[in-house]
């Protein structure tokens, strides 16, 4: 078997670092905290995106970001298990409606007996 050169390998081993990146970011009781996502499989990721355009295109305009490099959020989501960084990702799945109740909830009443 052939040994893939490097240009032919569609997935280098070998990680580069992205460089710097727009990192969504949501609102928590310490500041601000890096989103987290999920790949189609299921695995937790963290995603930074190249441009901040891209970052509006797929989250929308409302979505805050940081700026990041790629090492520094690799060490910011280790501790909590997260070992990818999906760079420019294409597709999100929209962000779930709030539901509201079907029945509004009424109090229940306290029966006595004697």
């Amino acid at each position: 078997m052939a040994e893939l050169l490097f240009g032919d390998d569609p997935e280098p081993a070998d990680r580069f670092p992205a460089g710097p990146l727009y990192v969504p970011v949501r609102p928590g009781p310490f500041g601000y905290a890096a989103r987290l996502f999920r790949t189609a499989l299921g695995e937790r990721t963290a995603v930074g995106f190249t441009s901040l355009d891209l970052l509006k295109a797929t989250l929308g305009d409302d979505q805050e970001a940081i700026r990041l490099a790629e090492p520094a959020l690799r060490v910011l989501t280790a501790p909590l298990g997260v070992t990818s960084v999906v760079v420019d990702p294409q597709f999100t799945a929209p962000a779930p409606a709030p539901v509201m109740p079907v029945a509004p909830l009424v109090p229940a009443r306290v029966l006595r007996t004697a």
